[in-house]
Protein backbone atom coordinates (compact mmCIF):
# COMPACT_ATOMS: atom_id res chain seq x y z
CA UNK A 1 0.00 0.00 0.00
CA UNK A 2 3.02 2.28 0.44
CA UNK A 3 4.42 1.56 -2.50
CA UNK A 4 1.03 2.67 -4.57
CA UNK A 5 1.02 5.74 -2.39
CA UNK A 6 4.33 6.88 -3.24
CA UNK A 7 4.13 5.76 -7.25
CA UNK A 8 0.91 8.24 -6.98
CA UNK A 9 2.45 10.70 -5.79
CA UNK A 10 5.70 10.51 -7.91
CA UNK A 11 3.71 10.75 -10.89
CA UNK A 12 1.09 13.41 -9.80
CA UNK A 13 3.99 15.69 -8.73
CA UNK A 14 5.44 14.53 -12.51
CA UNK A 15 2.65 15.34 -14.16
CA UNK A 16 2.09 18.87 -12.23
CA UNK A 17 5.66 19.92 -13.00
CA UNK A 18 5.74 19.29 -16.40
CA UNK A 19 2.79 21.40 -16.75
CA UNK A 20 4.55 24.34 -14.96
CA UNK A 21 7.40 24.32 -17.20
CA UNK A 22 5.44 23.72 -20.05
CA UNK A 23 3.53 27.11 -18.46
CA UNK A 24 6.85 29.12 -17.68
CA UNK A 25 8.20 28.27 -20.97
CA UNK A 26 5.39 29.37 -23.23
CA UNK A 27 5.16 32.89 -20.72
CA UNK A 28 9.01 33.04 -21.63
CA UNK A 29 8.28 32.67 -24.75
CA UNK A 30 5.60 35.18 -25.05
CA UNK A 31 8.24 37.43 -23.27
CA UNK A 32 10.48 37.16 -25.81
CA UNK A 33 8.12 37.49 -28.63
CA UNK A 34 6.37 40.37 -26.99
CA UNK A 35 10.13 41.94 -26.51
CA UNK A 36 11.28 41.20 -29.95
CA UNK A 37 7.73 41.82 -31.92
CA UNK A 38 5.70 44.45 -30.66
CA UNK A 39 1.90 43.43 -31.10
CA UNK A 40 0.05 44.43 -33.95
CA UNK A 41 -1.71 47.16 -32.10
CA UNK A 42 1.43 48.53 -31.23
CA UNK A 43 3.62 49.47 -34.22
CA UNK A 44 7.43 49.35 -34.44
CA UNK A 45 9.27 52.40 -34.10
CA UNK A 46 10.68 54.23 -37.23
CA UNK A 47 14.09 53.37 -38.60
CA UNK A 48 17.16 54.83 -37.81
CA UNK A 49 18.66 56.03 -41.19
CA UNK A 50 22.10 57.67 -39.01
CA UNK A 51 22.61 59.59 -36.02
CA UNK A 52 19.29 61.96 -35.35
CA UNK A 53 17.72 60.95 -38.73
CA UNK A 54 14.75 58.43 -39.41
CA UNK A 55 12.79 57.26 -42.18
CA UNK A 56 9.39 58.22 -43.21
CA UNK A 57 7.14 57.98 -45.88
CA UNK A 58 10.78 56.20 -47.63
CA UNK A 59 12.49 59.54 -46.91
CA UNK A 60 15.64 59.94 -44.45
CA UNK A 61 14.13 62.96 -42.43
CA UNK A 62 16.18 64.72 -39.74
CA UNK A 63 19.63 66.60 -38.36
CA UNK A 64 23.27 64.93 -38.86
CA UNK A 65 25.96 66.75 -38.70
CA UNK A 66 28.60 63.70 -38.82
CA UNK A 67 28.81 62.33 -42.16
CA UNK A 68 25.42 61.07 -43.48
CA UNK A 69 25.16 61.49 -46.93
CA UNK A 70 21.48 61.26 -47.08
CA UNK A 71 21.63 58.22 -49.57
CA UNK A 72 22.82 61.02 -52.23
CA UNK A 73 26.17 60.24 -52.80
CA UNK A 74 27.23 63.41 -54.57
CA UNK A 75 27.01 65.21 -51.37
CA UNK A 76 29.43 62.43 -49.66
CA UNK A 77 32.50 64.01 -50.02
CA UNK A 78 31.46 67.52 -48.44
CA UNK A 79 28.87 65.84 -46.02
CA UNK A 80 32.22 64.02 -45.12
CA UNK A 81 34.58 67.07 -44.56
CA UNK A 82 31.72 68.72 -42.53
CA UNK A 83 31.60 65.89 -40.37
CA UNK A 84 35.62 66.14 -39.88
CA UNK A 85 35.13 69.94 -39.19
CA UNK A 86 32.69 69.05 -36.68
CA UNK A 87 35.01 66.87 -34.68
CA UNK A 88 37.82 69.02 -34.83
CA UNK A 89 34.57 71.28 -32.42
CA UNK A 90 33.79 69.31 -30.30
CA UNK A 91 34.51 70.17 -26.49
CA UNK A 92 35.20 73.95 -27.66
CA UNK A 93 32.93 77.03 -27.38
CA UNK A 94 30.59 76.51 -30.46
CA UNK A 95 27.43 77.21 -32.39
CA UNK A 96 25.32 75.05 -34.10
CA UNK A 97 24.33 76.02 -37.63
CA UNK A 98 21.76 73.79 -39.47
CA UNK A 99 21.22 73.94 -43.49
CA UNK A 100 18.13 72.85 -44.22
CA UNK A 101 17.06 72.12 -47.60
CA UNK A 102 15.39 68.81 -49.38
CA UNK A 103 18.88 66.01 -49.06
CA UNK A 104 17.47 63.47 -51.40
CA UNK A 105 16.11 65.13 -54.79
CA UNK A 106 15.85 62.77 -57.71
CA UNK A 107 17.52 64.52 -61.14
CA UNK A 108 21.18 64.47 -61.08
CA UNK A 109 20.60 68.19 -61.91
CA UNK A 110 19.35 69.02 -58.69
CA UNK A 111 21.43 66.74 -56.92
CA UNK A 112 24.57 68.36 -58.66
CA UNK A 113 23.13 72.00 -57.56
CA UNK A 114 22.86 70.23 -53.69
CA UNK A 115 26.29 69.86 -53.93
CA UNK A 116 27.15 73.33 -54.87
CA UNK A 117 24.87 74.99 -51.75
CA UNK A 118 26.46 72.66 -49.10
CA UNK A 119 30.34 73.17 -50.49
CA UNK A 120 29.45 76.85 -49.91
CA UNK A 121 28.57 76.43 -46.45
CA UNK A 122 31.15 74.16 -45.09
CA UNK A 123 33.76 76.44 -47.09
CA UNK A 124 32.56 79.37 -44.98
CA UNK A 125 32.58 77.02 -41.93
CA UNK A 126 36.07 76.14 -42.51
CA UNK A 127 37.17 79.95 -42.89
CA UNK A 128 35.34 81.08 -40.06
CA UNK A 129 36.86 78.30 -37.61
CA UNK A 130 40.30 79.72 -39.05
CA UNK A 131 39.47 83.19 -38.10
CA UNK A 132 39.36 85.05 -34.40
CA UNK A 133 35.43 83.55 -34.70
CA UNK A 134 34.53 82.34 -31.05
CA UNK A 135 32.64 80.36 -30.67
CA UNK A 136 33.67 78.23 -33.53
CA UNK A 137 30.98 76.90 -36.19
CA UNK A 138 29.67 73.19 -35.68
CA UNK A 139 27.59 72.74 -39.66
CA UNK A 140 25.01 70.14 -39.45
CA UNK A 141 22.29 68.88 -42.49
CA UNK A 142 18.61 69.01 -41.99
CA UNK A 143 16.46 66.92 -44.50
CA UNK A 144 12.95 67.86 -44.30
CA UNK A 145 11.99 66.01 -46.92
CA UNK A 146 10.52 66.33 -51.31
CA UNK A 147 9.21 69.87 -51.37
CA UNK A 148 9.43 70.56 -47.47
CA UNK A 149 6.57 68.57 -46.90
CA UNK A 150 7.79 66.77 -43.10
CA UNK A 151 9.29 70.25 -42.72
CA UNK A 152 7.20 70.17 -38.93
CA UNK A 153 9.22 66.90 -37.58
CA UNK A 154 12.48 68.67 -38.42
CA UNK A 155 11.44 72.32 -37.48
CA UNK A 156 10.66 70.46 -33.80
CA UNK A 157 14.23 68.74 -33.61
CA UNK A 158 16.36 72.34 -34.99
CA UNK A 159 13.93 73.90 -31.67
CA UNK A 160 15.46 71.05 -28.97
CA UNK A 161 18.67 71.12 -30.58
CA UNK A 162 18.25 75.36 -29.42
CA UNK A 163 17.74 74.82 -26.46
CA UNK A 164 20.34 71.88 -25.83
CA UNK A 165 23.56 73.45 -24.27
CA UNK A 166 25.49 70.24 -26.29
CA UNK A 167 24.06 71.55 -29.50
CA UNK A 168 23.79 75.61 -28.71
CA UNK A 169 21.71 76.24 -32.19
CA UNK A 170 21.56 79.73 -33.34
CA UNK A 171 20.95 80.03 -36.34
CA UNK A 172 18.76 77.95 -40.00
CA UNK A 173 19.98 78.47 -43.39
CA UNK A 174 19.79 76.36 -46.59
CA UNK A 175 16.19 77.34 -48.09
CA UNK A 176 16.24 76.63 -51.36
CA UNK A 177 12.64 76.93 -52.81
CA UNK A 178 9.92 79.73 -52.32
CA UNK A 179 7.43 77.33 -51.54
CA UNK A 180 4.25 77.16 -49.13
CA UNK A 181 5.84 74.66 -47.53
CA UNK A 182 8.83 76.64 -46.66
CA UNK A 183 7.37 79.50 -45.59
CA UNK A 184 5.58 77.40 -42.84
CA UNK A 185 9.31 76.27 -41.92
CA UNK A 186 10.66 79.89 -41.41
CA UNK A 187 7.45 81.13 -39.93
CA UNK A 188 7.37 78.41 -37.08
CA UNK A 189 11.22 78.42 -36.85
CA UNK A 190 11.43 82.42 -35.93
CA UNK A 191 7.62 82.99 -34.16
CA UNK A 192 7.67 79.87 -32.53
CA UNK A 193 11.05 78.46 -31.51
CA UNK A 194 13.02 82.47 -31.61
CA UNK A 195 15.63 81.01 -34.08
CA UNK A 196 17.21 83.33 -36.30
CA UNK A 197 16.89 82.39 -39.92
CA UNK A 198 18.89 83.77 -42.92
CA UNK A 199 17.15 83.38 -46.36
CA UNK A 200 20.53 82.56 -49.02
CA UNK A 201 18.75 81.47 -52.04
CA UNK A 202 15.02 81.98 -51.69
CA UNK A 203 13.58 85.16 -53.49
CA UNK A 204 9.97 85.99 -53.46
CA UNK A 205 8.74 88.28 -51.84
CA UNK A 206 6.35 86.91 -49.88
CA UNK A 207 9.46 85.53 -47.42
CA UNK A 208 10.80 88.89 -46.05
CA UNK A 209 9.78 91.28 -43.32
CA UNK A 210 8.26 94.57 -44.89
CA UNK A 211 10.63 97.88 -44.51
CA UNK A 212 7.14 99.46 -42.51
CA UNK A 213 7.36 98.08 -39.14
CA UNK A 214 3.43 99.23 -39.00
CA UNK A 215 2.98 95.81 -40.97
CA UNK A 216 3.78 94.10 -38.59
CA UNK A 217 6.59 91.35 -38.81
CA UNK A 218 5.96 87.89 -39.95
CA UNK A 219 8.93 86.32 -39.34
CA UNK A 220 11.17 87.68 -36.07
CA UNK A 221 14.62 87.28 -36.41
CA UNK A 222 14.52 86.62 -40.52
CA UNK A 223 17.37 88.05 -42.62
CA UNK A 224 18.31 87.43 -46.27
CA UNK A 225 21.00 88.42 -48.33
CA UNK A 226 19.59 87.80 -52.00
CA UNK A 227 17.48 90.48 -53.80
CA UNK A 228 13.68 89.57 -53.70
CA UNK A 229 11.88 88.87 -56.97
CA UNK A 230 10.51 92.93 -56.98
CA UNK A 231 14.25 94.00 -56.83
CA UNK A 232 15.67 91.46 -59.23
CA UNK A 233 12.84 92.71 -61.85
CA UNK A 234 13.70 96.81 -60.69
CA UNK A 235 17.84 95.74 -61.50
CA UNK A 236 16.96 94.23 -64.99
CA UNK A 237 14.91 97.38 -66.04
CA UNK A 238 17.44 99.46 -64.87
CA UNK A 239 19.89 97.79 -66.69
CA UNK A 240 17.55 97.44 -70.25
CA UNK A 241 16.97 101.03 -69.36
CA UNK A 242 13.31 100.33 -70.29
CA UNK A 243 11.45 98.15 -72.81
CA UNK A 244 7.51 99.42 -73.76
CA UNK A 245 5.56 97.25 -73.43
CA UNK A 246 4.61 95.94 -77.43
CA UNK A 247 7.97 94.61 -76.89
CA UNK A 248 7.39 92.20 -74.14
CA UNK A 249 4.75 89.75 -73.34
CA UNK A 250 4.71 87.33 -69.91
CA UNK A 251 4.36 84.15 -69.60
CA UNK A 252 3.51 82.68 -66.30
CA UNK A 253 3.31 79.46 -64.53
CA UNK A 254 -0.17 79.69 -62.49
CA UNK A 255 0.35 76.23 -60.09
CA UNK A 256 -0.50 76.87 -56.93
CA UNK A 257 1.47 77.39 -53.50
CA UNK A 258 4.92 78.34 -55.81
CA UNK A 259 5.54 81.77 -54.18
CA UNK A 260 8.80 82.14 -56.54
CA UNK A 261 6.35 82.25 -59.73
CA UNK A 262 3.43 84.11 -57.76
CA UNK A 263 5.85 86.90 -56.92
CA UNK A 264 7.88 86.50 -59.97
CA UNK A 265 4.79 86.99 -62.70
CA UNK A 266 3.79 90.22 -60.06
CA UNK A 267 7.44 92.09 -60.48
CA UNK A 268 7.34 91.66 -64.25
CA UNK A 269 3.58 93.09 -64.46
CA UNK A 270 4.21 95.36 -67.00
CA UNK A 271 3.00 99.07 -66.89
CA UNK A 272 5.12 101.30 -69.06
CA UNK A 273 3.30 104.36 -71.11
CA UNK A 274 2.36 103.58 -74.76
CA UNK A 275 0.68 101.00 -76.50
CA UNK A 276 -0.02 98.05 -75.17
CA UNK A 277 1.60 94.80 -75.25
CA UNK A 278 -0.05 91.43 -75.75
CA UNK A 279 -2.25 89.64 -73.23
CA UNK A 280 -0.34 87.83 -70.21
CA UNK A 281 0.10 84.22 -71.49
CA UNK A 282 -0.45 81.76 -68.43
CA UNK A 283 0.28 78.02 -68.84
CA UNK A 284 -0.04 75.43 -65.23
CA UNK A 285 2.35 73.01 -64.50
CA UNK A 286 2.09 69.79 -62.43
CA UNK A 287 5.27 70.36 -60.52
CA UNK A 288 7.99 71.96 -60.09
CA UNK A 289 10.54 69.35 -61.96
CA UNK A 290 7.05 67.72 -63.72
CA UNK A 291 6.46 68.48 -67.35
CA UNK A 292 2.95 67.03 -68.10
CA UNK A 293 1.25 68.70 -70.98
CA UNK A 294 3.19 72.19 -70.61
CA UNK A 295 4.70 71.95 -74.34
CA UNK A 296 1.90 71.94 -75.96
CA UNK A 297 0.77 75.08 -74.60
CA UNK A 298 3.93 76.42 -75.39
CA UNK A 299 3.54 75.49 -78.70
CA UNK A 300 0.35 77.32 -78.95
CA UNK A 301 2.01 80.28 -77.05
CA UNK A 302 4.99 80.58 -79.32
CA UNK A 303 3.04 80.91 -82.31
CA UNK A 304 0.96 83.82 -81.04
CA UNK A 305 4.03 85.49 -79.67
CA UNK A 306 5.33 84.94 -83.60
CA UNK A 307 2.42 87.31 -84.62
CA UNK A 308 3.38 89.74 -82.36
CA UNK A 309 5.76 92.80 -81.98
CA UNK A 310 7.38 90.99 -78.78
CA UNK A 311 10.75 90.48 -78.87
CA UNK A 312 11.61 90.29 -74.96
CA UNK A 313 9.71 87.47 -72.90
CA UNK A 314 9.20 87.68 -69.34
CA UNK A 315 9.07 84.14 -68.16
CA UNK A 316 7.58 83.79 -64.73
CA UNK A 317 8.50 79.77 -63.82
CA UNK A 318 10.68 77.07 -63.40
CA UNK A 319 13.99 76.07 -64.73
CA UNK A 320 12.35 72.65 -66.08
CA UNK A 321 10.02 74.53 -67.64
CA UNK A 322 11.84 77.48 -69.09
CA UNK A 323 13.82 75.58 -70.88
CA UNK A 324 11.17 73.86 -72.55
CA UNK A 325 9.63 76.87 -73.56
CA UNK A 326 13.25 78.24 -74.62
CA UNK A 327 13.36 75.08 -77.09
CA UNK A 328 9.65 75.75 -78.35
CA UNK A 329 9.85 79.03 -78.97
CA UNK A 330 13.19 78.45 -81.17
CA UNK A 331 11.27 76.02 -83.02
CA UNK A 332 8.38 78.35 -84.64
CA UNK A 333 9.31 79.42 -87.49
CA UNK A 334 8.89 83.37 -87.41
CA UNK A 335 10.84 85.05 -90.22
CA UNK A 336 13.85 85.52 -89.18
CA UNK A 337 12.82 86.77 -85.32
CA UNK A 338 15.08 86.90 -82.57
CA UNK A 339 14.06 86.67 -79.16
CA UNK A 340 15.48 87.64 -75.46
CA UNK A 341 13.61 85.55 -72.66
CA UNK A 342 14.18 87.12 -69.41
CA UNK A 343 13.55 85.41 -65.66
CA UNK A 344 14.50 85.33 -62.08
CA UNK A 345 17.21 84.08 -60.09
CA UNK A 346 15.93 80.34 -60.02
CA UNK A 347 17.06 80.15 -63.66
CA UNK A 348 20.63 80.31 -62.37
CA UNK A 349 19.91 76.27 -62.84
CA UNK A 350 19.06 76.14 -66.18
CA UNK A 351 22.35 75.32 -67.99
CA UNK A 352 22.41 71.97 -66.07
CA UNK A 353 19.33 70.91 -67.52
CA UNK A 354 20.45 71.87 -70.97
CA UNK A 355 20.61 68.77 -73.15
CA UNK A 356 23.50 68.27 -76.08
CA UNK A 357 20.80 68.88 -78.87
CA UNK A 358 19.38 72.14 -77.03
CA UNK A 359 21.88 74.04 -77.84
CA UNK A 360 21.95 73.87 -81.46
CA UNK A 361 17.54 74.49 -81.45
CA UNK A 362 18.35 77.80 -79.12
CA UNK A 363 20.72 78.86 -81.99
CA UNK A 364 18.60 78.33 -84.90
CA UNK A 365 20.80 75.66 -86.58
CA UNK A 366 24.75 75.64 -86.96
CA UNK A 367 25.40 78.41 -89.49
CA UNK A 368 23.08 80.58 -88.26
CA UNK A 369 25.43 84.00 -87.02
CA UNK A 370 22.92 84.81 -84.15
CA UNK A 371 21.12 82.87 -81.75
CA UNK A 372 17.11 82.38 -82.18
CA UNK A 373 16.57 82.55 -78.56
CA UNK A 374 19.15 83.90 -75.51
CA UNK A 375 18.05 83.75 -71.88
CA UNK A 376 19.20 86.11 -69.76
CA UNK A 377 18.19 86.17 -65.99
CA UNK A 378 19.39 87.85 -62.58
CA UNK A 379 21.79 86.10 -61.11
CA UNK A 380 22.41 86.52 -57.52
CA UNK A 381 26.58 85.87 -57.94
CA UNK A 382 28.53 84.71 -61.15
CA UNK A 383 32.14 84.57 -60.62
CA UNK A 384 32.96 86.64 -63.62
CA UNK A 385 30.93 90.03 -62.02
CA UNK A 386 33.69 91.92 -60.43
CA UNK A 387 36.36 91.09 -62.92
CA UNK A 388 33.78 92.58 -65.89
CA UNK A 389 32.40 95.40 -63.56
CA UNK A 390 36.20 96.78 -63.17
CA UNK A 391 36.65 96.16 -66.39
CA UNK A 392 33.79 98.56 -67.17
CA UNK A 393 34.79 100.87 -64.32
CA UNK A 394 38.51 101.36 -65.75
CA UNK A 395 37.08 102.39 -69.51
CA UNK A 396 35.34 105.25 -68.15
CA UNK A 397 37.58 106.51 -65.14
CA UNK A 398 41.51 107.51 -65.73
CA UNK A 399 42.76 106.54 -61.57
CA UNK A 400 42.63 102.73 -60.88
CA UNK A 401 43.19 103.76 -57.25
CA UNK A 402 39.35 105.53 -57.95
CA UNK A 403 38.33 102.12 -57.89
CA UNK A 404 34.97 101.79 -55.00
CA UNK A 405 35.06 99.28 -52.62
CA UNK A 406 31.86 98.07 -53.58
CA UNK A 407 33.61 96.36 -56.45
CA UNK A 408 36.84 95.65 -55.33
CA UNK A 409 36.14 93.62 -52.06
CA UNK A 410 33.80 91.53 -52.94
CA UNK A 411 36.72 90.76 -55.85
CA UNK A 412 39.15 90.06 -53.35
CA UNK A 413 36.40 88.18 -51.07
CA UNK A 414 35.96 85.76 -54.25
CA UNK A 415 39.86 85.20 -54.85
CA UNK A 416 39.92 83.89 -51.34
CA UNK A 417 37.32 81.46 -52.22
CA UNK A 418 38.22 80.73 -55.54
CA UNK A 419 42.18 79.54 -54.46
CA UNK A 420 40.56 77.40 -51.09
CA UNK A 421 38.37 75.36 -53.78
CA UNK A 422 41.54 74.78 -56.60
CA UNK A 423 43.83 74.14 -53.67
CA UNK A 424 42.08 72.00 -51.97
CA UNK A 425 43.25 73.05 -48.50
CA UNK A 426 39.93 72.35 -47.20
CA UNK A 427 40.40 68.99 -48.55
CA UNK A 428 38.38 67.10 -50.99
CA UNK A 429 35.05 68.00 -51.26
CA UNK A 430 34.20 67.10 -54.77
CA UNK A 431 34.40 69.29 -57.98
CA UNK A 432 33.63 73.29 -57.15
CA UNK A 433 31.93 75.07 -59.31
CA UNK A 434 31.03 78.72 -59.05
CA UNK A 435 29.08 79.20 -62.33
CA UNK A 436 25.20 78.52 -60.83
CA UNK A 437 25.48 81.18 -57.66
CA UNK A 438 25.04 78.56 -55.25
CA UNK A 439 28.04 77.84 -54.08
CA UNK A 440 29.01 81.63 -53.61
CA UNK A 441 25.58 82.87 -52.48
CA UNK A 442 25.42 79.83 -49.49
CA UNK A 443 29.11 80.69 -48.89
CA UNK A 444 28.15 84.29 -48.05
CA UNK A 445 25.05 83.37 -46.26
CA UNK A 446 27.01 81.58 -43.33
CA UNK A 447 29.52 83.78 -43.34
CA UNK A 448 27.26 86.86 -42.59
CA UNK A 449 25.81 84.21 -39.75
CA UNK A 450 29.23 84.30 -38.30
CA UNK A 451 29.50 87.23 -38.27
CA UNK A 452 26.24 87.94 -36.47
CA UNK A 453 27.65 85.45 -33.96
CA UNK A 454 30.75 87.18 -33.51
CA UNK A 455 29.05 90.72 -32.78
CA UNK A 456 26.51 88.91 -30.15
CA UNK A 457 29.11 87.10 -28.78
CA UNK A 458 30.87 90.54 -27.47
CA UNK A 459 27.41 91.00 -26.06
CA UNK A 460 27.03 87.26 -24.05
CA UNK A 461 28.67 85.98 -20.96
CA UNK A 462 30.03 82.43 -20.92
CA UNK A 463 30.65 82.35 -25.06
CA UNK A 464 27.81 82.01 -26.60
CA UNK A 465 24.91 84.24 -27.17
CA UNK A 466 21.14 83.70 -26.51
CA UNK A 467 19.12 83.13 -29.48
CA UNK A 468 17.50 86.77 -29.80
CA UNK A 469 21.31 88.46 -29.25
CA UNK A 470 22.18 87.08 -33.13
CA UNK A 471 19.00 88.50 -34.24
CA UNK A 472 19.28 91.52 -32.35
CA UNK A 473 22.60 91.94 -34.58
CA UNK A 474 21.12 91.91 -38.15
CA UNK A 475 20.60 95.36 -38.33
CA UNK A 476 23.92 96.18 -37.22
CA UNK A 477 25.14 94.44 -40.25
CA UNK A 478 26.10 97.54 -42.31
CA UNK A 479 28.83 100.56 -42.61
CA UNK A 480 31.88 99.18 -40.54
CA UNK A 481 29.49 95.86 -40.11
CA UNK A 482 29.30 94.97 -43.57
CA UNK A 483 29.96 91.39 -44.83
CA UNK A 484 32.21 91.42 -47.73
CA UNK A 485 30.69 88.79 -49.44
CA UNK A 486 32.00 87.08 -52.95
CA UNK A 487 28.02 88.25 -54.14
CA UNK A 488 28.58 91.83 -53.23
CA UNK A 489 28.39 94.08 -50.37
CA UNK A 490 26.00 92.94 -47.67
CA UNK A 491 23.99 95.47 -45.97
CA UNK A 492 20.74 94.29 -43.96
CA UNK A 493 18.16 96.67 -43.54
CA UNK A 494 15.88 97.26 -39.74
CA UNK A 495 13.93 94.37 -41.49
CA UNK A 496 16.73 92.18 -42.28
CA UNK A 497 16.61 92.54 -45.84
CA UNK A 498 19.65 93.17 -48.50
CA UNK A 499 19.66 96.84 -49.41
CA UNK A 500 20.13 97.54 -52.22
CA UNK A 501 22.23 94.23 -53.17
CA UNK A 502 23.57 93.99 -56.89
CA UNK A 503 22.60 91.38 -59.36
CA UNK A 504 24.68 89.86 -61.85
CA UNK A 505 22.92 90.21 -65.42
CA UNK A 506 24.02 86.91 -67.38
CA UNK A 507 23.17 85.08 -70.29
CA UNK A 508 23.20 82.00 -71.90
CA UNK A 509 25.15 82.11 -75.00
CA UNK A 510 23.32 78.95 -76.82
CA UNK A 511 27.36 79.19 -79.14
CA UNK A 512 29.33 78.71 -76.62
CA UNK A 513 27.18 76.77 -74.16
CA UNK A 514 28.22 78.79 -71.23
CA UNK A 515 26.48 81.37 -69.31
CA UNK A 516 28.67 84.62 -69.92
CA UNK A 517 27.81 87.59 -67.28
CA UNK A 518 26.62 90.68 -69.07
CA UNK A 519 26.64 93.50 -66.31
CA UNK A 520 25.81 94.61 -63.13
CA UNK A 521 22.14 95.48 -62.04
CA UNK A 522 21.21 97.76 -59.57
CA UNK A 523 17.94 97.65 -57.82
CA UNK A 524 17.96 101.21 -56.22
CA UNK A 525 16.42 102.61 -59.81
CA UNK A 526 20.26 101.53 -61.13
CA UNK A 527 21.97 103.12 -58.86
CA UNK A 528 25.47 101.48 -57.26
CA UNK A 529 25.64 101.19 -53.17
CA UNK A 530 27.19 104.16 -51.22
CA UNK A 531 31.11 103.37 -50.93
CA UNK A 532 30.13 103.32 -46.87
CA UNK A 533 27.16 101.32 -46.98
CA UNK A 534 24.83 103.30 -44.94
CA UNK A 535 21.55 102.39 -45.04
CA UNK A 536 19.24 104.96 -46.15
CA UNK A 537 16.31 105.84 -43.53
CA UNK A 538 13.76 105.15 -46.69
CA UNK A 539 14.92 102.54 -49.31
CA UNK A 540 12.96 101.93 -52.49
Amino acid sequence: MRRFGNWLYNTLWANWTRRIATLLGLAVVGTLVYVLLPPPDEPAGPETCATGVVRRGGECIGVNGTGYDFGTPEIGKVARAIAEENRKVDGKPHVTIAMMLPLQPDIPAERRQLRSEIQGAYLAQYRANRGENVPLIRLVLANPGDGYAQQAKVVRQLGAMAKDKRHNLRAVTGFNLSLRTTEKAIGQLTRKHGIPVLASRISADGLANPEDENKGVPFPGLARIIPTNSQQAKALASFHGGLDDAETVLIKDTRPNDIYVESLAEAFGRDEPGPPGPKDQPYRSPGIIEVGTTGNDFEQISLNICESKARYVYFAGRPVHLRLFALKLAETSCHGKKYTIVSGSGAAALNRYMKDGDWETLRGGRDAEEPTVTVQYAAPAHPKAWEGALRAWDKKHDDPKSRPGYLTDPQRELRELEELARKGTAGDIGDVRLEDSRTMLVHDGVRTIARAVVLATSQARGGVPPLERVASEWPRLESKYRVNGTSGWICLTNAGNAYNKPVAVVELDPRTKKVDFVGIGWPENGRAQPDNCIVPSKTE
